[in-house]
């Protein structure tokens, strides 16, 4: 969530529509969009993506569990909270292995964001850097559950490929049939206009000439004659209908696949049909493409938004500097007057806290602490004992019904308990200060959903809730378990804490 904030926030000040939208497919501007832009916004985006990996890197530093003991990826892995099966394969790798992943995570983080800002042979170390934290990502992805992270940052990284690289895709994309293709609309419809248009853009057909079919006497007579839009191929040959669209989706360099299924005999006919329906309808069809209208783009960085942009994110280089001081102060044993000790004393001032305010409203506060300054050890499960009203002990949380089991519970289990990244979250704040004043609420929820779904003897008169903390033990050492009693509730609304 904090990345997708932070991204979100730099977009707004970025062309996005500049290139792949249907701000740029109805473009009415003759003016060619750049293929560069240099702005404050590009600069704070490349900023921004260093200070997410460099800043999380800082606060690792403090942990000698990431440095130099080089055993976070082993207490990372071990956390059954964002267990995946391929991260339990990691972790059955020696243990050398795993502390040499932590050292080569560690600087990989520090240095390689850095890339992105070598003035020199630029194209290359683009897409050195690219790839490997796409790489970076994907190791991620199938070692720990993380919800959208991992997919995000792919995408974030995306922005960061250089030009040359997509005008050198574009080029090997050319073929005889890409060039030669012309696209014929009827001059009269509006709605027929903007739909070529979105088409060519999203296909990925750019440069293919969209043109009325009044201007040439025997499209137009094939476009009445057959009620339909012309589509001519490199050969010559015109294509109609439906037909006409699945060459069209055949010649995209990423939507080709999708040709292959819609020229199915099973599927061409109900094509067919939609289209005519379509070309009879063209007014009512009309309304769908109403709001989207033929305006001009132009991408042209203002002097004032790129002092605006610069301010923000001074803002946010201070905001991080900031969160990294508290933090280092926070954790020191022994206090100490020096720098942090004094930047500790200016942020705690009044006047600086008031500006918090603004961090809140903009969502410029930022803390990339994820697995930092040390991934969690404080692992461990809950078991919830219910006695329903016939006096028969039920498992409430994982085999519904079912007798309850002290044991833990599998991969399986755990990932039908969270049904979502938000349901992860919460049961992984459960166990800890922020989440214990959650119990009460979560008993009661616990009651009312099952209580709703059974009638009669069936129905919980009472609930146990146990956490059988296990946590992690340093390499070498005998894992326990430890039995704690939670709290007791019943479900007629009398609780009692434990």
């Amino acid at each position: 969530d904090h990345v997708l904030r932070a991204l979100l926030f730099w977009a707004m000040f970025l062309p996005l529509g500049a290139n792949y939208s249907i701000d740029s497919a109805l473009n009415s501007s003759p003016e060619k969009l750049p293929k560069r832009i240099a702005s404050a916004a590009t600069v704070a985006l490349m900023i921004q993506m260093v200070l997410i990996y460099a800043g999380s890197a800082a606060y690792k530093t403090k942990s000698e569990i990431w440095w130099p003991d080089g055993d976070a990826v082993y207490y990372a892995l071990n956390f059954d909270g964002y267990a995946t099966p391929f991260g339990q394969f990691l972790l059955s790798f020696p243990e050398p292995i795993l502390k040499l992943l932590t050292w080569a995570a560690l600087w990989f983080e520090w240095l390689g964001p850095l890339m992105i800002f070598i003035p020199v042979g630029i194209t290359f170390f683009r897409c050195v850097s690219v790839i490997s934290f796409i790489l970076l990502h994907i190791s991620f992805g199938l070692s720990f559950t993380l919800g959208i992270f991992p997919y995000l940052s792919i995408v974030s990284w995306l922005a960061l490929i250089p030009t040359a690289v997509w005008d050198n895709w574009q080029e090997k994309i050319k073929t005889n049939e890409r060039q030669g293709l012309k696209i014929y609309y009827d001059a009269d419809c509006g709605f027929c206009k903007k739909v070529v248009y979105l088409l060519r853009t999203f296909l990925i057909l750019p440069g293919t000439p969209l043109t009325t079919c009044q201007t040439d006497e025997s499209i137009y007579a094939d476009m009445e004659e057959k009620n339909s839009w012309v589509v001519v191929d490199w050969q010559g040959n015109r294509h109609f209908k439906w037909e006409a669209l699945v060459y069209v989706f055949s010649l995209s360099p990423v939507f080709k696949p999708l040709a292959f299924l819609m020229g199915l005999s099973a599927i061409m006919p109900l094509g067919t049909k939609f289209y005519e329906t379509i070309a009879n309808n063209r007014k009512f069809s009309g309304n769908f493409t109403k709001p989207l209208q033929f305006r001009p783009l132009y991408v042209r960085p203002s002097l004032g938004l790129n002092v605006v942009v610069f301010l923000l994110l001074i803002y946010t280089l201070t905001w991080n500097f900031k969160g990294f001081v508290q933090q280092t102060y926070n954790r020191r044993q022994e206090k100490k007057q020096d720098f942090i000790t004094v930047a500790d004393q200016l942020f705690k001032r009044k006047t600086v806290q008031r500006l918090d305010v603004f961090s809140r409203v903009t969502r410029l506060d930022q803390l990339w602490s994820i697995f930092a300054p040390a991934p969690p050890r404080d692992d461990g499960w809950h078991v919830i004992s219910g006695k329903l009203k016939n006096g028969k002990e039920v498992d409430v949380l994982y085999e519904k019904g079912e007798s309850v089991s002290w044991d833990k519970p599998t991969m399986k289990q755990f990932n039908n308990l969270y049904k979502n990244m938000q349901w992860r979250s919460y049961f992984l704040t459960l166990n800890r200060a922020i989440g214990r004043k959650l119990y009460p609420y979560y008993a009661e929820y616990v009651c009312r959903e099952w209580n709703n779904k059974h009638e009669g003897s069936e129905k919980l008169e009472s609930l146990d809730i146990f956490y059988m903390d296990e946590r992690t033990v340093p390499p070498g050492e005998t894992q326990t378990v430890e039995k704690k009693s939670v709290m007791q509730k019943s479900c007629s609304d009398e609780q009692k804490d434990i």
